[in-house]
């Protein structure tokens, strides 16, 4: 059984992580112990409920809530990217995410093995906190070098623009 990994970098002013699906490793306790630990403000699950379930992480919403964090369930099949639900979604999530990182806070973003989709989420917010995509790809795959693994998944991380995000008393911020 091995613990789950981070792989974190600096975003926006906070550390965004990848990670595996908790519990893939066959501790679904230990890896949420670990999570608790590291202390993210918010975790963001791209796995489906069908994978969640096969490795008993069927409750991860209400697990990471009971953990004081913010629990995202952003559901995408392996390999693909964001359906129309997600996508109708996400304005939420980001914003969220990246109002987080800002203040300083800890982001973990996860899949089933913290490549893929994650990788592509990761990216995602790190165009949107402002950072031009090679440069942001190149960061990102220097701490998950298996991050963001099709051609799709890139194309759909590249369309995010600079997000302006609400100042603490509710004006965006120029």
């Amino acid at each position: 059984m091995t613990q789950i990994a981070f792989h974190a970098l600096s975003v926006g002013g906070g550390l965004l992580a990848l990670s595996a699906l908790p519990g893939r490793g066959g501790d679904y306790a230990r890896d949420l112990e670990h999570i608790r630990d590291w202390k993210p403000s918010i975790v963001v699950s791209m796995t489906t409920l069908s994978e969640m379930t096969e490795f008993g992480a069927e409750m991860l919403g209400v697990d990471v809530r009971e953990r004081a964090a913010r629990w995202a369930h952003l559901p995408v099949a392996d390999f693909g990217v964001p359906d129309e639900q997600v996508e109708k979604d996400w304005p939420k999530v980001a914003v969220s995410v990246l109002t987080s990182l800002r203040g300083g806070g800890r982001v973990l973003v996860h899949c089933m093995g913290g490549c893929g989709r994650s990788g592509m989420v990761a990216l995602r917010l790190m165009v949107e906190a402002g950072e031009p995509v090679d440069l942001a790809l190149g960061r990102l795959r220097a701490v998950r070098p298996c991050a963001v693994e099709t051609d799709e998944q890139f194309d759909w991380a590249k369309k995010g623009r600079r997000r302006q995000l609400p100042r603490p008393g509710g004006m965006c911020q120029t």
